[in-house]
């Protein structure tokens, strides 16, 4: 029988949402492992819209469930319904969008919080002990679902590292290519565009994260 995974995205492109590459690697790779998969996002307003052309801010609102229809191809629905229980794994690509509109990382820091709905599906699954992959700079909400103690990798950026650290997360420097396990927690971590410099670098990592994150599936 085919594994379920559950992605929860954060809107549509690197600067203010879910990043593109990162979200598409993922859901090839499920795609090439078997997995069924089910996309989820907030129906949220995002923090603010950002001109991906120019890195100007602009003076537009968007929905992020809205823009997160884009990379699921209208195949999306509110994380308010995602269920743990039809579900065997849990993972959220990176992007801005994370540290935006999944939480106020990007404003707060180490005093973020993570954004309701999502924190509540998140912790649902750790409560389940079902395995969770987090990605690029997804981790920076490791602290907040796991909670003191976890063990999680951005890569080797040292003001991020200090705020996981801050938040109680144990950070573990790691290659573009490679992934951090917290084999207690089944917590999977990879750093993606935290580092890579080409979307094959990107992947290289993440399709070990998934690839560890189904093997957990049947432990």
């Amino acid at each position: 029988m085919s594994k379920k995974v559950a992605v929860i995205l954060s809107g549509c492109g690197v600067y203010d949402g879910a990043e593109i590459h990162e979200s598409v690697i993922t859901l090839l790779r499920l795609d090439q492992r078997g997995a069924e998969v089910g996309c989820f996002a907030p129906n949220i307003p995002q923090l603010h819209v950002v001109d991906h052309y120019s890195g100007d801010e602009m003076d537009q609102t968007r929905n992020v469930l809205v823009e997160s229809a884009r990379i699921a191809r209208g195949q999306i629905k509110d994380v308010k319904a995602l269920h743990v229980a039809d579900f065997d794994a849990l993972i959220l690509p990176g992007g801005f969008g994370v540290a935006k509109n999944l939480s106020d990382f990007a404003v707060s820091g180490a005093n973020c919080s993570v954004q309701p709905d999502v924190l509540a599906a998140c912790k649902a699954f750790v409560d389940a002990g079902k395995p969770v992959g987090l990605i690029c700079i997804a981790p920076a909400l490791a602290a907040r679902i796991f909670g003191e103690g976890v063990t999680c990798t951005i890569g080797n950026d040292a003001d991020t590292a200090a705020a996981l650290s801050q938040m109680g997360a144990r950070h573990e420097e790691c290659e573009v290519s490679d992934i951090i396990e917290d084999s207690e927690r089944k917590l999977v971590t990879t750093p993606a565009y935290m580092l890579a410099k080409s979307i094959s670098e990107a992947a290289a990592g993440i399709n070990k994260l998934v690839d560890r994150v189904l093997e957990l599936t049947h432990s």
